[in-house]
């Protein structure tokens, strides 16, 4: 799919993967919706995007309430008349082992990283039958193809948004929505030091194998999850 001129709604835009993101999709072209829980981050970020030509609205909302996610979504169509491109970025990690992990916590990010997505999706797919299309792009994470101790309970929540983006690529194709996975691998964020469940001095995930490990940068990620926009793989991966 051709970026410039499409809507694109990102949900965790106002930091890391998806700040980057949405500086990304700005410069080819793009208009932006932007969701995130923090109001005066994406008002900052939605103002720095429209001087330098780019047609954005942020839109805060907190991906775990489905109702603000669903006002999200309409607030969306009824700006930009469609949506072409969702883009579920939105999530957070949960340390410990699974003999110690918090449920509190645990749930916390189910709701986030599964059913805040499953709801975005569910928000758009009518939206995208109407208008002929569309693309939704999960933001997974090479974790979910990993077994590291002290981070099962995150990457339980990244495999199960796998089995909906595979189950939903079947589902939808006859709509013409394309749905595509993109995996991360490490990447040079804040996303550890806001995990939930402890401090990741106190509960560091065991690496699962030696060597140097690759760290990429969010606006390499933001790169290949371009990438995806355009050329719609069924997975993308960072290499």
């Amino acid at each position: 799919m051709g970026i410039r001129g499409k809507v694109v709604l990102i949900t965790g835009a106002s930091a890391g993967i998806g700040l980057a993101t949405a500086k990304r999709f700005a410069s080819e072209g793009a208009k932006l919706a932007l969701l995130a829980r923090s109001a005066d981050v994406l008002t900052k970020l939605v103002n720095e995007l429209q001087a330098q030509g780019t047609e954005a609205i942020a839109l805060p909302a907190d991906m775990r309430d489905p109702e603000q996610v669903r006002n999200a979504v309409a607030k969306t169509a009824e700006h930009f008349g469609r949506i072409d491109i969702l883009i579920n970025n939105a999530g957070q990690s949960v340390l410990g082992r699974i003999a110690d992990l918090d449920l509190d916590c645990f749930r916390q990010i189910i709701e986030l990283n599964i059913i805040g997505p499953v709801a975005a999706m569910q928000a758009v797919i009518p939206i995208m039958r109407k208008q002929g299309g569309g693309i939704i792009i999960n933001v997974s994470s090479m974790v979910s193809k990993m077994k590291l101790q002290g981070l099962a309970g995150y990457a339980c929540t990244k495999s199960a948004l796998n089995m909906i983006s595979d189950t939903a690529r079947d589902e939808f194709a006859s709509d013409n929505i394309r749905v595509i996975s993109v995996f991360p691998r490490t990447t040079a964020t804040d996303f550890h030091v806001h995990a939930l469940g402890g401090a990741p001095s106190r509960q560091r995930p065991a690496p699962s194998r030696t060597g140097p490990v690759v760290i990429d940068t969010p606006e390499h990620v933001a790169d290949r999850i371009l990438d995806a926009a355009i050329n719609e793989p069924e997975e993308q991966y960072m290499g």
